[in-house]
């Protein structure tokens, strides 16, 4: 399950051209599949002849039945809610669950210590690939940025230009994406400016970012529709309007797009940040790309959210430990009430009989229902 259509897409190429030498069945389910050919799908994937299906949160609805579930990946896993998460996993009898994010939002670093799930970490960047560089500058420099552009343009590369909205809007005194795209068209004049948002058919968006695949237009203008799924290896340059009014996880995932060929790539946070916490927001971004860093001061600003229920921020009711600096001793005191519970010893001796008496209580009286 991914979050966006072209997410979808991409995987499902990515997959079938893997698959192909084992006839392995490769299958979409998105929105856009629609009338005959969405109910042949349907009873392809309830017979089992499509064995592997990639889908949006299409995958979710009542009437997609799988065949056998055995294994459930979510991509980019912040974007979707506890309950759509839960959902998935229902479809099939206990399938195996793989849940993959470039930035773990508070709440799933939070659950990595209460031993909910075991967290692998990719920290190296592919073979070949240079660290970004990211730089934050006041919204007065754009001249600046204008420049450093052409630059990039100049040598063949292709630049995103991030805005939060798509028009203009009275409340908010922010960049729309409308008005950047004539400003930048009006500025670089030599250069094709391509313009992307939430309100495009999917068809529509399909053939803007062709157009910048195939290097038709240099410079994409684009809301955060852009924010997972996109891969552009010429693509050197994100640009971000605004860059305070966007959440850490969002500010990763955004750099994200570019950084993926051999030459060196940048990001630049444009923000007037007001407040000290926007300012702190932007330092963390130039520091470090590191997500597992991020998602530790995120933790911090937002709290570890409700561990047993759907709220995704919040503070959590412990009177001693602070999940961001006793992480380690939390991981060991959660090893070893594992090691506890079961073992024979905790259920029958009088020694754990205060430990053991509010899990009976709760209707854990034994260690089959705890996980």
């Amino acid at each position: 399950m991914a979050p966006t259509e072209i997410l979808a897409e991409q995987h499902t190429e990515t997959l079938r051209e893997l698959f192909r030498p084992f006839s392995v069945s490769v299958g979409l389910l998105t929105g856009s599949v629609r009338g005959k050919r969405r109910r042949e799908l349907l009873e392809q994937i309830s017979s089992g002849a499509v064995q592997v299906l990639i889908g949006t949160h299409a995958l979710i609805q009542p009437e997609v039945h799988f065949h056998q579930l055995g294994l459930v990946i979510t991509d980019e896993q912040h974007r979707f809610g506890v309950g759509q998460r839960g959902a998935l996993r229902l479809k099939g009898k206990e399938p195996d669950i793989l849940y993959m994010t470039a930035t773990p939002i508070p709440r799933t670093l939070a659950l990595s210590v209460f031993g909910d799930m075991d967290v692998s970490t990719i920290d190296q960047l592919p073979g070949g690939r240079k660290e970004i560089k990211t730089y934050w500058v006041q919204d007065n420099a754009m001249d600046r940025v204008i420049r450093f552009m052409k630059h990039e343009l100049d040598q063949g590369r292709q630049a995103y230009v991030i805005c939060p909205l798509i028009e203009e809007s009275e409340q908010l005194d922010v960049q729309n994406a409308l008005d950047v795209h004539g400003y930048l068209t009006q500025a670089l004049p030599e250069y094709s400016v391509a313009l992307m948002h939430g309100k495009l058919t999917p068809e529509e968006k399909d053939q803007v970012m062709e157009a910048f695949k195939e290097h038709r237009a240099q410079i994409l203008v684009s809301t955060t529709v852009v924010e997972v799924g996109v891969n552009v290896p010429n693509a050197s340059l994100m640009i971000i309007y605004d860059a305070d009014r966007f959440g850490l996880s969002q500010l990763h995932q955004l750099r994200g797009r570019v950084g993926r060929g051999s030459v060196q790539s940048y990001c630049v946070l444009l923000a007037d940040a007001k407040s000290e916490t926007s300012r702190e927001k932007m330092r963390m971004m130039t520091e470090t790309t590191d997500g597992f860093k991020l998602s530790g001061y995120d933790l911090k600003l937002r709290g570890p959210g409700d561990f047993f229920g759907t709220k995704q921020s919040g503070v959590p009711s412990f009177k001693l430990a602070d999940l961001v600096h006793d992480y380690r001793t939390l991981s060991t005191a959660r090893d070893d009430a594992a090691r506890l519970v079961h073992s024979e010893a905790f259920w029958k001796s009088d020694t754990f009989r205060l430990l053991r008496e509010p899990l009976i209580e709760m209707g854990l009286g034994e260690s089959s229902h705890l996980d």
